[in-house]
């Protein structure tokens, strides 16, 4: 094995002063380490400005053009050379580094930029000139008169040509493009009331719009409502929840989709901090817990969440690229989430997503037909008229064979009058039972089908929730206490959280320095292996600074009694029955999907189901 060189000779080196090239190209690798890392900080600096329109294009996923030009206030002839300095800013004076009110404050995009590429840099304020400065390479250009509206345009060629290393590790250029809309977006999101417009630039012609969203009106939900529908779908507006919330001095605005509708992974989960998006382990672990009762392993939530706070209580100087941002009171932060989501899932009712409605009529191809389409016209006659009609189309018993046909595995129950089960109720009134699984109701406009088991599986295990909210979590106390021993941090963390796991039965006691006695078991849990669970229970603590493991493994048994104490698929059920069942489903909350997150039910409306037999 051969040994390793010494990172310094065997002469004493001698302490040199670096030159503000090499400092710049330094300080650019942790700024801008990617295309996408300009645009974010050129898109923030024009936000700080107060603009209102920003266009963004880019040529070859960013790597030989990157062009952002806005309508904010601009700068004078004078500001330019001091913007191209290390360390330079209108946004603070220095003296309070923690009330940080803009996007921007380091001073170090745009020296980082030149120092990397061939920056040009050109503003105007209103009342005065235009003018441009250029650096490339770190070498800057004097200053130079331009004819320029109010607002600055800043343009970057041929990003690390002075750095070709750091060129070699980029992406593709598709990859590099989807990198920068993705930016773009969410910083789209955080500003509803700004236009942006994205345009691929590469080739010739004026290039090609990616994306496009212009300025909402209205008050801040309705237009977050608006923005949020373009950036991330309109399916996502049409199922998400409204989500307002406040707790000391924190607020939470935003909105959260259903649990019907997720995702497989944790791609469309956008959090803010004071309008900056950032990429937090500890705010998407809230997230993540929140809807921990609704969804599978395999599936994501999806929301855009904005927090709100003093800046005095939140660090957002923790990176250069300030995408990770410092809570004073973490638990604070991620209760607030938790609580605001599940508060507005439990308001949701029984409400399911529409997309699988849509999912259901996606699945159902009718027959195609040759030749010129068929023309319906018939008008939907009165109850009276259909009675006598239906009277006069039914099979005579004396038809052939028709006595001996197979039993259908539909199970039509007798028509129940309007005035015991109305269909204007939200799920109808139950019709029949088809394939002793699945309830056919009727309702006002529509059909709704039920899953008997899956819907029956969630109101039992809701119950056992709320018996084990009222009642507590009963206690299995040990014969001979289990001795657990830990490092005095560990024994001490578990201690600090002493009171509530004992509310879910886990009892904890010190037992001398680092060591932790285990008197109380959750007796649901049956045989529980104690230093295995409190390890794992150490482990989210120093991950998440909170712990919801216990909860969960006490929740997934509760789950599983749920799953064998409800309905059994294959049961048949009276009319009764199945009317109880649809009205227990609208009085509880999270009855819209079942314990893994999959829906209950599925609405189908009239006019989609009259397209599906061509009658409109």
């Amino acid at each position: 094995m051969q040994a390793r060189d010494n990172k310094i000779g065997a002469d004493r080196p001698k302490i040199a002063q670096l030159d503000d090239a090499a400092i710049n190209r330094i300080a650019a690798g942790e700024v801008v380490e990617r295309p996408a890392s300009a645009v974010k900080e050129l898109v923030e600096n024009a936000l700080d400005a107060g603009a209102s329109r920003i266009s963004v294009d880019y040529a070859d996923g960013g790597k030989t053009l990157i062009r952002i030009t806005d309508d904010g206030h601009g700068m004078s002839a004078d500001d330019l050379p001091l913007a191209l300095s290390r360390h330079a800013t209108s946004k603070i004076d220095g003296s309070d580094l923690l009330n940080i009110h803009s996007f921007g404050f380091r001073g170090e995009a745009l020296p980082s930029l030149g120092a990397v590429g061939r920056l040009s840099l050109a503003s105007r304020v209103a009342g005065g000139d235009g003018a441009v400065l250029s650096v490339s390479g770190g070498q800057s250009d004097p200053v130079r008169p331009i004819a320029l509206p109010v607002g600055t345009r800043v343009e970057l060629r041929d990003l690390f040509y002075a750095t070709p290393a750091r060129l070699k590790f980029l992406r593709t250029d598709r990859a590099e493009a989807q990198a920068i809309g993705d930016v773009v977006k969410r910083l789209a999101m955080a500003e509803p009331f700004v236009s942006f417009i994205l345009r691929d630039v590469s080739g010739d012609g004026d290039g090609r719009v990616v994306f496009r969203a212009d300025a909402e009106s209205g008050d801040l939900f309705d237009a977050l409502h608006g923005r949020l529908s373009k950036v991330i779908g309109r399916d996502f507006a049409e199922n998400a929840l409204r989500i307002s919330a406040e707790r000391e001095a924190l607020s939470l605005t935003g909105y959260a989709a259903l649990p019907t509708y997720s995702r497989g992974a944790a791609v469309a989960q956008y959090l803010f901090v004071n309008g900056r998006p950032v990429r937090d382990r500890m705010l998407t672990g809230a997230l993540r817990a929140a809807y921990q009762d609704f969804l599978s392993r395999d599936r994501h939530p999806v929301a855009a969440l904005f927090i709100d706070c003093p800046p005095t209580k939140v660090d957002v100087n923790v990176h250069p690229a300030k995408s990770e941002v410092r809570f004073r009171d973490p638990g604070l932060a991620r209760g607030l989430i938790v609580s605001a989501l599940r508060h507005a899932l439990a308001e949701a009712g029984h409400r399911s997503s529409t997309t699988v409605a849509g999912a259901t009529l996606g699945a159902m191809r009718p027959e195609s037909t040759t030749g010129p389409a068929r023309i319906y016209q018939m008008d939907r006659p009165s109850q009276a008229g259909r009675t006598v009609s239906y009277a006069a189309q039914a099979p005579a018993c004396e038809t052939p064979g028709f006595a001996e046909a197979s039993a259908p595995s539909a199970r039509f129950e007798a028509v129940i009058e309007p005035e015991s089960q109305p269909n204007d109720l939200p799920l109808g009134a139950a019709r029949a039972q088809v394939h002793e699984n699945y309830i056919i109701a009727q309702t006002e406009d529509g059909m709704v089908i039920v899953d008997q088991h899956a819907a029956h599986e969630r109101l039992v295990y809701e119950k056992l929730k709320r018996q084990m909210a009222e009642n507590g979590v009963p206690a299995q106390a040990l014969l001979i206490p289990e001795i657990v021993e830990l490092g005095a941090n560990e024994a001490t963390q578990l201690l600090d959280h002493a009171d509530v796991l004992a509310k879910m039965g886990l009892t904890l006691e010190s037992f001398g320095p680092g060591t932790i006695a285990v008197r109380e078991t959750p007796a649901i849990l049956g045989t529980v292996n104690a230093e295995a669970l409190l390890k794992d229970i150490l482990d989210e603590l120093e991950d998440q600074n909170d712990s919801q493991l216990l909860q969960s493994k006490i929740e997934a048994v509760l789950s599983r009694v749920a799953c064998h104490g409800s309905i059994r698929s294959g049961r048949r059920m009276q009319a009764d029955e199945m009317n109880a069942l649809l009205r227990e489903m609208e009085a509880t909350p999270h009855s819209g999907q079942c314990n893994h997150g999959r829906p209950t039910y599925v609405e189908l409306k009239l006019a989609d189901i009259e397209r599906l037999f061509g009658r409109t």
